[in-house]
């Protein structure tokens, strides 16, 4: 059994140096795969609508299998690099790999991956796409499934910085699903088992960052790839890797992907019955949109002419320059906002507040500064990623 207490330094030991901050892509991965290939058998299992190859990597030889793809939307990187760090970890550490064996897509949208887009090449989400299968990517997922036979799937994502543990002013900083099988969103066995997995992760994260894990809605759509293969009584969870106070290139966010993957896998290989220990998962509150990136409070502004008092909220907009992730901060609400949070704030006390060079008060405008009573206040990150 894993000793959870040292999951960090397990983690400073296996991480994954050569990928770092947000914008990950086949060219990144490549030369880590070739290192990969040393230990365990790496393939090109199929293309992507542009012809880039999409990679699977087997290891193990356990009778529990786990089926594991990550940037199904191209934009969401950090579980790929937990993904690779548990791959160090277990070409040190094999006797888990006698439990169970592992199927793992690290990139399944390679081609919004090099975008740096939510959407496939074609402009489809491929998480709407588990029944059409309109899309290369998706047939190759499907076919993967189908071939391999897990006996477990995770859906490994990352969610946007708004989300809330619930209606507090805690971040759901990671968040999980144990999808739905069917319209009434029964708790069958199946979901018992994913629950129970996800209760674990939950027990593990509340160590580190306490009430700041959330669950998404599990509203049916059988659309979506996790509710398909759940419907196909193959118990699936989904990870969501969010945001830590500061941490945009979410670097210790892929320490606690990199754990929750460990306890999950550890969870499933050496538990004698899974799905009786569930019920703790309806505890973990519901995530909340209340988070913005900056709420700048009690700001004297001109409205149409007329000066008014009220609260700017800013969300960064991430576009890929070059081969960095930079962070453009856009206004994104105003008004009254007291029901909301900011990941950073600022207290302009009723003073007059100017935004960027006299720029006109209007949502999704561009705004790299504010002066609040003649003082320069940057909005922008310090670093691109």
């Amino acid at each position: 059994m894993l000793d959870y207490s040292s999951l960090q330094s397990i983690f400073d030991v296996y991480k994954t140096e050569a990928l770092s901050n947000r914008y990950i892509t086949n060219s990144h991965i490549e030369p880590v795969l070739k290192k990969v290939s040393k230990n365990f058998d790496v393939a090109t299992i199929g293309h992507s609508v542009n012809g880039l190859p999409i990679y699977g990597i087997q290891l193990g030889n356990g009778p529990k299998r786990i089926l594991m793809w990550s940037q199904m939307h191209g934009n969401e990187s950090t579980t790929t690099k937990a993904c690779f760090d548990l791959l160090n970890y277990l070409a040190k550490n094999k006797k888990i790999l006698d439990a169970c064996t592992l199927y793992i897509i690290p990139i399944l949208n390679p081609d919004g991956a090099k975008a740096y887009t939510r959407l496939n090449a074609n402009g489809v989400d491929l998480n709407r796409d588990a029944q059409d299968l309109a899309q290369p990517e998706s047939v190759v997922l499907k076919k993967t499934f189908e071939s391999f036979k897990p006996n477990f799937c995770f859906n490994l994502h990352g969610q946007r910085t708004i989300f809330s543990a619930g209606n507090t002013n805690k971040l759901s900083t990671v968040s999980f699903l144990a999808p739905a099988q069917d319209d009434k969103c029964t708790v069958t066995k199946v979901r018992q088992i994913a629950m129970e997995i996800i209760v674990a992760m939950n027990n593990m994260l509340q160590n580190i960052i306490p009430n700041s894990v959330g669950i998404y809605d599990d509203t049916f759509n059988i659309n979506c790839v996790g509710d398909t293969f759940q419907s196909k009584n193959v118990p699936t969870v989904l990870f969501e890797a969010g945001h830590y106070k500061d941490d945009y290139a979410r670097k210790k966010v892929r320490y606690f992907i990199f754990s929750s993957l460990l306890v999950a896998i550890d969870t499933i290989c050496y538990k004698e019955k899974l799905g009786t220990d569930y019920k703790a998962y309806f505890d973990i509150p519901m995530n909340d949109k209340l988070f913005y990136d900056i709420i700048i409070r009690n700001s004297k502004v001109l409205v149409a002419s007329t000066e008014k008092t009220l609260d700017l909220a800013i969300q960064y907009e991430e576009v890929l320059i070059g081969e960095k992730i930079d962070f453009i901060p856009k206004i994104k609400a105003f008004g009254k906002l007291s029901k909301y949070f900011g990941h950073k704030e600022i207290n302009a006390r009723n003073q007059n507040v100017i935004l960027g060079d006299n720029e006109s008060l209007q949502s999704k405008n561009a705004i790299d500064f504010v002066t609040i009573n003649n003082e320069l206040f940057s909005l922008k990150l310090a670093n691109n990623y």
